[in-house]
């Protein structure tokens, strides 16, 4: 019964969110210039070239829309763990952990701000641009694949934000750290993997696992062979990755809350 709760908190939040229209209006028009802006970087990179590790501007504005709209529904649920040092800090996680609810889900549900919306739809406009000017041929997998490869990035990025942010257990100002690789990972996952050198690219894109939210779905959609030398069927795994990377950022998450021992406050 516990589980229905978290609704209601999501259902409050968002009610008092809207109850200030013109400062949600503001916020959400913030969010999607914030987005445009990285937009107009490609924008400007692709007018003094005419590829970018052999793909074209519209094939580029494709893995950027993915990555985008992963990020932004990850931001919006996951983002608050950010907060998690404070939680630890101050003393209130103890609080949480007193709750007869999972603790995890308290967090994710304590400030879902709906102005993040404004990045994913952003990235929605530029991916429907994008999947309309890319040479696709297209099929019910490939329909699939396009839907569920900002899902699976979404996963993919709470999964790495979680285990970014449990460092915080042991290293209370950890807050750069975690957002390094959160939103470092979104940096590195709107380009082609293979323009970045080979230690940054195993990093971020393996152990990090970038490249399934947006390059690989991207190569398998175009019908295009990795240059990293990768079999075409890799494109397809995103969902897999996603459902392993939530599984390890599970064990961790539960490593460190029971390893958890209270600022002593």
């Amino acid at each position: 019964m516990a589980e229905f709760i978290y609704p209601k908190l999501i259902g409050a939040k968002i009610r008092s969110q809207l109850a200030y229209r013109a400062s949600f209006a503001v916020d959400f028009v913030s969010q999607v210039l914030a987005q445009c802006y990285e937009l107009i970087v490609i924008l400007v990179l692709f007018s003094q070239v005419d590829a970018l590790g052999g793909f074209s501007r519209d094939e580029v504005l494709l893995m950027y829309a993915f990555a985008g709209a992963a990020f932004g529904v990850a931001d919006l649920f996951a983002g608050q763990l950010d907060n998690l040092p404070t939680y630890i800090r101050t003393g209130s996680f103890d609080v949480l952990l007193m709750r007869p609810l999972r603790v995890l889900p308290q967090i994710m549900c304590s400030d879902i701000r709906l102005r993040r919306i404004g990045r994913i739809t952003s990235a929605v406009g530029v991916m429907i641009y994008a999947l309309t000017h890319v040479p696709i041929d297209w099929s019910p997998a490939k329909i699939l694949l396009t839907v569920l490869t900002p899902v699976a990035g979404a996963v993919i990025y709470s999964a790495v934000w979680v285990v970014a942010c449990s460092v915080c257990f042991w290293i209370v100002e950890g807050r750069e750290f975690a957002n390094a690789v959160t939103y470092g990972s979104n940096a590195f996952t709107s380009y082609p993997i293979n323009v970045y050198s080979r230690p940054l690219r195993w990093v971020m894109a393996y152990v990090v696992p970038g490249a399934f939210v947006a390059y690989y779905p991207s190569l398998a959609l175009l019908g295009k062979e990795d240059p990293l030398g990768l079999p075409g069927w890799v494109g397809w795994t995103s969902p897999l990755v996603a459902a392993l990377a939530a599984g390890v950022a599970g064990l961790v998450w539960r490593f460190a809350v029971r390893h958890y021992r209270g600022t002593g406050s």
